[in-house]
């Protein structure tokens, strides 16, 4: 290098510690009151607001109740979108947009190169800490609230993501962050991935100390209160002592998977998150800091309300009181307004009961196959062109149709697509058919437009099959997804801080605002894909 270019290297490093600086001392000039020194944003898997407020006999002061009288509470947050699960729906409250561009559709997509499955954080490129799972936010393609608080300030700003899920905490860190931990499915151990650093040293002496994979085949599952005698049941089941007192233990092959859609994941996600707070260099400066926590709010082994009441009612009991500990010690560390508290859902919820269900009570309903379809599909379009292996695969609701193959015999795909559709739209329990072609070109209702933002070019499918309320889709991997149909949930948000004027509002919103409305607490801009404005809080 010459001594030239040297010197203009160094000018050019010095320029940037210079701006680095600079923007610190802004942010420090900027903080008062009003910004806290640590934002921290709760994710409740499933957390809906009939049952939130349902329960609320049962809640002791401090947890959801100091959220509903204090804070800004929002009764009914939707998903933009549709389908939605866990990682689409994590993926578009850290983005502020939607999967059709920041690119988790859901879950698993196929790939198109392997033509396997892709699971939405899997990354081979980085080795798993405490475990064998390689991860990384690589299909991510906007950037989340977090990667912009770490780019303001140089990474300065610390901030964790912890969840009892990979695809939830390695989703809510993004690109940039100091850390995201999950609770290994396979040994029971809080674990993570060499894509943000090493294992910290709070997080190693939690492990050490309290291993969860030690303790978890003693532990035991029994509600709070007793529901054969407790004067309060939400559930007529209950109430007519057609449910009993439960009790699970998680001691076989499956037990990590049992326990994190018990109420006692979100115990053991507390006593992780507050070795955290009292561990880590978490708001202890006055360069804001952002925590991300997950929770879960779903029912014991996705079991519908009606199977196991009990569980889901005892569920809401103890994730009240996570809530009211996780809000005392961060007023113990940091003070009352010391930190500034988002808490939201994933905004959609498990349907309740299946096919066998439902046809106990002459509902109507049906069980679509993948497998079958896509055979039949593949079998319709030899006949119109010729034999050949037209379908690539399928996986959940959608078919993937061989675009070399097509591209061979020079046909058209919008023509294929349209062909396709008007056979799959005869099949016993499809609602609809939504084409590549259709959703690219946009939506033109209100359906259309959910599907179209819930789609996205490279991952999603050439065809999504809707089938009719009632009906379940069984997946080529044995796995089945039923259609929630019409029945509309609404699901809660709540802001508590300092200048947050507290109310109730049930105008609905979009999940879509909520990065935007904590990059405005951050002194920061929204991620780069977002839509929505930010929330007036006052």
């Amino acid at each position: 290098m010459s001594p030239l270019s040297h010197n203009a290297s160094s000018k050019n490093r010095w320029l940037s510690s210079i701006a680095i600086l600079m923007a610190l001392v802004s942010l420090e000039a900027q903080a008062s009151a009003e910004q806290p020194r640590l934002v921290v944003h709760i994710l409740v898997d499933q957390l809906r607001t009939d049952y939130l407020e349902a329960f609320t006999p049962l809640y002791v002061d401090g947890g959801f109740k100091r959220l509903m009288s204090e804070g800004r509470y929002y009764t009914d947050a939707q998903q933009p979108f549709s389908p939605v699960d866990r990682a689409s729906a994590t993926a578009t409250v850290m983005t502020g947009t939607t999967p059709s561009d920041h690119g988790i559709p859901s879950l698993k997509w196929l790939s198109r190169e392997t033509l396997q499955p892709v699971y939405c954080v899997d990354d081979a490129k980085y080795k798993g800490l405490q475990t064998t799972d390689a991860s990384s936010p690589v299909h991510l393609m906007t950037t989340t609230i977090t990667d912009e608080l770490e780019v303001t300030t140089g990474q300065f700003a610390v901030s964790y993501a912890i969840a009892p899920d990979r695809d939830m905490a390695v989703l809510m860190a993004g690109h940039v962050s100091d850390g995201a931990f999950w609770i290994s499915d396979h040994t029971g151990s809080w674990c993570g991935t060499s894509y943000y650093g090493d294992y910290p040293k709070w997080a190693a002496v939690y492990e050490r100390m309290e291993p969860l994979s030690a303790r978890i085949g003693s532990m035991t599952w029994k509600p709070i209160y007793d529901t054969g005698k407790a004067a309060f049941h939400y559930f007529e089941n209950i109430a007519f002592g057609q449910e009993t007192n439960f009790s699970h233990s998680f001691s076989d092959a499956s037990r990590v998977r049992q326990f994190k859609t018990s109420a006692l994941v979100n115990e053991e996600v507390l006593q992780f998150v507050t070795r955290c707070v009292e561990g880590s260099y978490l708001g202890r400066d006055r360069v804001p800091d952002l925590l991300s926590i997950g929770l879960y709010a779903g029912n014991y082994e996705h079991r519908s309300a009606r199977l196991a009441p009990s569980e889901l009612q005892d569920t809401y009991v103890r994730l009240d009181r996570v809530i009211y500990q996780l809000l005392a010690v961060l007023d113990q560390v940091f003070g009352k307004d010391g930190a500034f508290v988002v808490l939201s859902s994933t905004g959609y919820s498990d349907v309740n009961g299946g096919e066998t269900d439902q046809k106990n009570y002459r509902i109507a309903t049906g069980n679509f196959s993948m497998d079958r379809a896509s055979m039949l599909l593949n079998m319709y379009l030899s006949a119109a062109y010729g034999q050949a292996q037209y379908i690539e695969g399928t996986c959940g609701n959608h078919i993937y149709l061989n675009h070399k193959l097509l591209e061979q015999r020079q046909l058209r795909l919008d023509e294929v697509l349209a062909r396709c559709e008007d056979f799959m739209s005869q099949m016993s329990g499809v609602r609809a058919v939504y084409t590549a072609h259709n959703l690219a070109l946009g939506a033109w209702d209100k359906k259309m437009s959910r599907i179209s933002a819930g789609w996205n070019r490279e991952r999603s499918g050439d065809l999504v099959i809707d089938v009719s309320p009632g009906w379940q889709v069984t997946a080529t991997d044995g796995s089945t997804y039923v259609h929630p149909g019409t029945a509309y949930y609404s699901y809660p948000l709540f802001v508590l801080g300092p200048q947050v004027a507290a109310e109730r509002i049930t105008t609905p919103i979009l999940t879509t605002a909520i990065a935007p409305t904590l990059a405005r607490s951050l002194r920061i801009r929204a991620p780069n894909g977002s839509t929505e404005p930010p929330l007036v809080l006052q």
